[in-house]
């Protein structure tokens, strides 16, 4: 099912150098896609093409981080052939701190009508629980509100599409690890399945959801949950220059070295073994690179990434449209060479 190509021998072209003394630039493995991988166990999404709608309804207050979502939005996404969006959202700053956590009814008719415009597009909607920062300090204070709003999210969309899908919450991290983890999603899964018996909800792991988390991952007993990872490596590659990590990463790495081919090569192994061992089938909810890098090597990464992954059978959603790692600009449109370097499997589940 997967079928890779080492670019032209790298390590032996950078030892000798050219004439002229220069060094080679860094070379990617080539990957070439397969078909949707099919799992034993659980359910898998047919996310095909799939972007993710960054720092819109996630921010603080719609348009902090950027400008807000735009009804044309969802044509221009589809029309580009994605398939699948994922709409984060930041639940627990627009509720109430104690019981019953009552989320802001104009929010909700917010996060409803950007569903629903995406939806009418023709495109799939994963509705993920974003910058819950409470409940990674303190998991067993915010278990309870954690299961309110999504009691209150599976409500408001008893009755949406089969195609709209639940993230139950993005990256865990801090003190919520794998360990514990199935205490806190427990309670928030039983709500969801008061309204939602079968819809598919998402679950990632420990540590922002790295590939590695999948090791350890547990499940709940539950037939229609999916598990997803982020992959963003190597990370002083595709978050150099960018101004909300401290310290900020000197610029000029370029993607392609020897040992980024060798730690993608390790990830897909990685992944490969967690199907083996659980039948279930992952994607890879987020993948990027800041839009500042130049843009020859950010078409290099997202096209390595996304074919990488679909080269075993895994589909990914990249990061993001508008916003920071955009792939779209205002007044310019699609960002084509990024956009078009986007590969998924080549068929769907």
């Amino acid at each position: 099912m997967r079928l890779m190509k080492k670019a032209a021998l790298s390590l032996a072209l950078t030892a000798c150098g050219s004439t002229l003394g220069a060094a080679t630039p860094p070379i990617p493995n080539v990957y070439t896609p397969g078909p949707a991988a099919r799992g034993t166990t659980g359910v898998a999404l047919p996310l095909g093409k799939c972007v993710n709608l960054a720092n819109m309804l996630e921010a603080p207050n719609e348009g902090n981080w950027g400008r807000r979502f735009q009804d044309e939005d969802a044509t221009r996404i589809r029309q580009a052939g994605f398939a699948t969006v994922r709409l984060p959202v930041r639940f627990s700053g627009h509720a109430l701190s104690g019981p019953p956590y009552t989320i802001d009814t104009a929010f909700m008719a917010r996060v409803r009508h950007v569903v629903d415009a995406n939806l009418a597009a023709g495109l799939n909607v994963i509705i993920d629980m974003h910058n819950y920062d409470e409940l990674f300090t303190n998991p067993d204070g915010h278990k309870a509100r954690f299961a309110g709003l999504w009691r209150q999210v599976a409500a408001e969309f008893r009755g949406a599409p089969a195609n709209v899908w639940f993230e139950l919450i993005n990256e865990p991290h801090n003190a919520l690890t794998d360990a514990n983890l199935l205490a806190v999603l427990t309670p928030a899964l039983a709500a969801v399945r008061e309204a939602n018996p079968t819809r598919p909800v998402i679950i990632g792991g420990q540590n922002y959801s790295g590939v590695d988390s999948l090791a350890t991952l547990p499940f709940p007993d539950d037939p229609n949950i999916v598990p997803t990872f982020h992959y963003y490596d190597p990370f002083d590659f595709t978050h150099q220059g960018a101004p909300f990590i401290t310290p900020i990463l000197p610029t000029g790495r370029q993607f392609g070295t020897a040992a980024d081919n060798v730690q993608l090569d390790s990830a897909l192994a990685k992944v490969r073994s967690f199907m083996a061992r659980t039948g279930r089938v992952p994607f890879a909810g987020e993948y990027g690179a800041y839009d500042r890098i130049p843009l020859d090597q950010r078409v290099a990464y997202y096209r390595t990434i996304s074919a990488a992954f679909a080269s075993i059978g895994i589909q990914s959603c990249a990061w993001g449209y508008s916003n920071t790692f955009r792939l779209w600009i205002d007044g310019s449109g699609w960002i084509v060479p990024l956009r078009d370097s986007i590969a998924t499997t080549t068929t769907v589940q």
